[in-house]
């Protein structure tokens, strides 16, 4: 049965051929297919079967079983307007003819004589959404008896079957993509998070290099100023550094890491981060009353952080002319530590966006920061299963309370 080539036609505008070629595809991944369109030749004792897909432009063959020589090979297209396949889908119910010729409807349709078939069989392939893919089709020189309810059924079950497949398909490509997605991110994240461990590192760590060498130079005064000075910029950039390696792991995917181990040294770490603070800050009055005794769990390098990151926010912006008072004491289980400053309160508009990142006071002096430090903060108190509050008045100052279970 041969096919006139001037019903063959390319696919219309309104199908990018990739779209097309995409669901040819994905038809042809379906192991399955090759074997329904056999059942349906042998059970219906018609010569060609296929899965089409069909839109109000074209009408694309997915998958064919043709053992009358129709002519057509997946990919394969017809003019969408001369088939019976688009009245199936303006209707989206099967179209079935067992013997064109005396059909009283189809007698004269332009499709059965174009084609040169007598039996027809055609029923939509919909998605569970809606959308209309194509038709499972099957057509033959020969009269046959497909309105018998038998083989609409098995046709109608093998459509939905197809449409399941496919959205399974669907769903399994766009899981892949996102896994694959995921593992673009995960390496994105890695590369930038060793940019800025290393290559902006190992450049900083020559520059307090250069600073310590000029600080020794006690014979030429000048230059130790600038030494010192040089290296207290480098302190500065490498905390910043350590925020923002902080805040990548945190939105990027890793997390805020913790080293929870049990430690007799917290108290004494905490007095570290205070002196270190006193050393840069010398003509301010820091205070420290701290109660921290015997083996406690935690992970002491990022309490240190947190205590780091609250002394320097109070220096920042108390009030130089008032203490500026640590406390650490351990209550039921917490360790309650705090940072207490003078000076303006915090607005009440602005105490909903402190610890949000990169968010800093409109009053804020340039040069001072990212605005992340009071965001590491609260996630290293949320890593630890502990919260991080902040009160503000003109009377009390400005305290910070961090509050974090240690056992």
């Amino acid at each position: 049965m041969n096919t006139p080539a001037a019903l063959f036609a390319p696919a219309a505008d309104v199908d990018s051929d990739e779209a097309i070629a995409r669901d040819v595809a994905a038809i042809g991944r379906i192991s399955a297919v090759p074997s329904l369109l056999k059942i349906i030749c042998q059970n219906t004792g018609m010569g060609f079967a296929a899965v089409a897909r069909v839109t109000d432009g074209t009408w694309t063959a997915c998958a064919v079983e043709d053992t009358i020589q129709f002519g057509l090979e997946p990919g394969g297209q017809l003019k969408v307007e001369t088939t019976l396949c688009s009245e199936s889908r303006m209707a989206r119910q099967p179209v079935v003819i067992d013997h064109a010729s005396t059909d009283p409807v189809y007698a004269n349709h332009h499709t059965p004589r174009l084609y040169n078939i007598e039996s027809y069989i055609s029923v939509p392939i919909i998605h569970s959404n809606g959308d209309y893919f194509g038709n499972l089709c099957a057509i033959d020189p020969r009269p046959a008896m497909v309105s018998d309810a038998r083989v609409v059924t098995m046709f109608t079950a093998f459509a939905d079957l197809i449409a399941r497949q496919l959205e399974t398909e669907a769903r399994q490509e766009r899981t892949e993509t996102a896994l694959q997605s995921a593992q673009d991110a995960a390496e994105l994240r890695e590369q930038f998070i060793a940019v800025l461990g290393h290559d902006l590192r190992n450049p900083l760590s020559s520059v307090g290099v250069a600073a310590e060498l000029l600080i020794r130079r006690q014979a030429e005064p000048d230059l130790v100023k600038l030494g010192a000075r040089l290296k207290a910029s480098t302190r500065r950039m490498s905390a910043l550094i350590d925020d923002v390696l902080d805040f990548a792991r945190v939105r990027l995917g890793s997390g805020m890491g913790l080293a929870i181990r049990e430690t007799e040294f917290l108290a004494s770490g905490l007095n570290d981060v205070i002196d270190e603070v006193r050393a840069a800050h010398p003509a301010l009055d820091i205070r420290d009353e701290l109660s921290v005794s015997g083996v406690v769990r935690c992970d002491q390098g990022r309490i240190q952080q947190v205590l780091s990151n609250l002394l320097g926010n109070a220096v920042a912006h108390g009030a130089p002319d008032q203490p500026i008072v640590v406390r650490a004491d351990v209550r039921n289980g917490q360790l309650v530590l705090s940072v207490t400053n003078g000076g303006d309160p915090i607005p009440p508009c602005d105490i909903a966006k402190i610890f949000q990142p990169y968010w800093r006071p409109e009053n804020s002096k340039p040069g001072g920061g990212l605005g992340l430090g009071l965001y590491i903060c609260s996630e290293i108190a949320s890593a630890h299963g502990g919260t991080l509050e902040v009160t503000s008045c003109a009377d009390e100052g400005t305290c910070f309370v961090a509050k974090l279970p240690i056992t």
